[in-house]
């Protein structure tokens, strides 16, 4: 608390410094990728198949009338197979961020459609929304901002709601099994 106003002061921010190009290069470039792969190649090789072949599991259990919303399975394939250890695979970010994005998307997708203008903004709306609400709830999960956009475009249904349900589910259960085995692979 400030001794003066009694109000009690924000931790200060931490703001990490931003590399400069040349260090950027080192770290982000195709070479260092390749030195990274040279020297993990089965963790990437496995951690590869793995989200292809628990893709395809899913896929297999679905019905491909959710392409929209299906697309955002592959996003979230790579996020929590690619970057396992970050926020955004977190099982509580994987299934309420699609959740989330599904509810936003069902909402605005009630919203007017007419004139096509008014659509585009029920879009527009359903991303930033969802990605406002991620945000404060500390859900972050990229990919459900892309579920959101789908379910406002497609439409709500019973069978996209289940869709969702079920490939986050996968997801996540395959994810706390084998995170153990798992890397970050950049």
């Amino acid at each position: 608390m400030s001794e003066h106003s009694g109000v009690s002061e924000a931790a200060p921010v931490f703001i990490p410094a931003k590399p400069d190009k040349a260090t950027a290069a080192r770290t982000y470039g195709i070479a260092s990728g390749l030195e990274r792969f040279r020297s993990a190649w089965k963790s990437y090789v496995l951690q590869s198949l793995l989200a292809g072949m628990t893709t395809l599991v899913i896929l297999l259990a679905l019905s491909l009338e959710n392409s929209v919303v299906i697309a955002a399975l592959g996003a979230s394939a790579f996020i929590v197979f690619g970057r396992p250890f970050d926020l955004t695979a977190r099982s509580r970010n994987v299934i309420g961020g699609h959740l989330l994005g599904f509810f936003v998307g069902s909402a605005c997708c009630l919203l007017p459609q007419e004139p096509a203008f008014a659509s585009l903004l029920s879009y527009a709306l359903a991303v930033g929304l969802s990605v406002f609400i991620m945000v404060v709830l500390y859900m972050q999960h990229p990919p459900a901002a892309a579920t959101a956009l789908g379910v406002a475009v497609q439409g709500s249904s019973w069978e996209a709601f289940l869709a969702i349900l079920t490939f986050t589910l996968v997801l996540s259960v395959v994810h706390f099994a084998l995170k153990s085995r798992l890397r970050n692979l950049f």
